[in-house]
């Protein structure tokens, strides 16, 4: 067998789509062969996260710096990783999370550890002159996934009056991801002429989604059909729409006002745990909506449980601050019969083996994998391949409009021209 192993590791300090740092993690192999990657930050982030390490420094950054972070790989898990042969990557990552010690990665961050992780995998892709995708799901990984493109923005994403998080919309009815795309970029196209047709901003959300102040969420989820009919397509074959409620957010909110229910705090609205669920079951029947994701809080599971009894046979329910890419946290919701999907975010575990063995799990009890970005980006295209390796079927990347998101569609067309339709 091949034997390449770990020269040197090396991260630094640089930045993301927020103008936040974030960590850079540089890998050389014995043979002069170097992987790379960067690790994306999240704004809505659930409390049962692997934590990202953080300077605290107020100081500095507003106390965002990452230091500590490339510290402890500079010194830490480089010392621990040198001399090890870079094709073992569950030996490498089991190395990483026992040198950390804690449960959530506190001691030296998800990020620390995510970085090095990834770029070790890219390092030994590279080494045996294969795209990643392919040292990652072998021959069996050759299904391009369906885009799921944010293209309007509220929530913690914008500064706009909808709490809503993200409004997406899912070509299902396309061919190919060529395709995909260019519905998808008509339609963004298309709503930009109509807000702007409106006297309504078409400034962009973190996420590259237009961010403008409407009456209220639903007319954002109207608009959006508006702009899909007026580009040519339907909403029963062609394009559907898909919500990212990020509830938690809400139930924070409503703490605040010392409630127990959801407040959907830019638009003064309160709604109970059942107001709540009636509230997301009268969107799944009034609209074409293929999924909601984070349609509840993430301790909610009495209530996820009911949503999904109403409306999972005909909805996608997906779990993102409910499951954070964890397999605890899964098994807990296939065991209680929650959701019936799950969005995957490498830096919600930390390592891409824990990664890789969720995605295992959820498979094996038929649950859909969506493969994420997070809010905060960077130009790494790491989960594009990691989509197509393991067959995800769907991807947020968020708009096709800025270049941290763009680099990852672009990526896939690419992958898309090397593997065929």
């Amino acid at each position: 067998m091949k034997r390449n192993l770990i020269k040197a590791i090396h991260a630094m300090q640089i930045f993301d789509s927020r103008a936040n740092p974030t960590v850079k993690v540089r890998v050389e192999l014995d043979d002069g062969t170097v992987g790379e990657a960067m690790v994306p930050s999240g704004a809505s982030t659930g409390k049962f996260e692997a934590v990202e390490l953080r300077d605290d420094d107020l100081e500095e950054y507003k106390g965002l710096g990452v230091s500590r972070a490339v510290d402890n790989v500079n010194k830490r898990i480089a010392k621990r990783l040198i001399g090890e042969n870079c094709y073992n990557q569950t030996k490498i990552d089991e190395a990483m999370i026992k040198l950390d010690g804690t449960a959530n990665k506190s001691k030296l961050g998800a990020n620390a550890i995510l970085g090095t992780s990834l770029a070790i995998a890219r390092a030994a892709a590279n080494s045996l002159n294969i795209p990643l995708y392919r040292y990652l799901g072998g021959i069996n990984g050759n299904n391009m996934p369906i885009p799921m493109m944010n293209i309007l923005n509220g929530g913690k994403h914008s500064d706009n009056n909808l709490s809503i998080q993200e409004f997406m919309i899912v070509p299902v009815g396309a061919d190919n991801f060529r395709d995909a795309m260019q519905m998808c970029t008509e339609i963004y196209h298309k709503l930009k002429e109509l807000l702007k047709k409106n006297g309504l901003s078409v400034s962009v959300g973190d996420e590259g989604g237009f961010a403008p102040n409407l009456e209220n969420d639903e007319k954002a989820i109207e608009v959006i059909l508006e702009a899909i009919t007026k580009a040519g397509f339907n909403t029963e074959r062609e394009v559907k729409i898909a919500l990212d409620v990020a509830s938690s957010e809400m139930k924070n909110e409503a703490e605040k006002i010392g409630k127990d229910g959801y407040y959907f705090w830019k638009t003064d609205e309160y709604k109970t745990n059942e107001e709540m669920i009636e509230y997301l079951e009268s969107l799944s029947k009034k609209y074409p909506i293929f999924s909601i994701e984070d349609g509840l809080a993430e301790e909610d599971w009495k209530e996820w449980k009911e949503l999904t009894k109403k409306i999972g046979r005909d909805i996608t329910i997906v779990g993102d601050d409910l499951f954070v890419t964890n397999t605890k946290r899964l098994q807990k919701g296939i065991k209680s019969n929650v959701a019936n999907s799950i969005l995957i975010k490498p830096n919600q575990i930390g390592s891409l083996t824990e990664t890789l063995e969720t995605i295992k799990l959820a498979k094996k009890n038929n649950y859909k994998t969506i493969i994420s970005h997070r809010s905060g980006e960077t130009e790494d295209t790491f989960i594009a391949d990691l989509s197509v390796s393991v067959n995800a079927g769907l991807i947020k990347m968020g708009a096709p409009a800025r270049s941290e998101r763009v680099a990852k569609y672009n990526r896939l067309l690419e992958i898309e021209e090397e593997i065929g339709t």
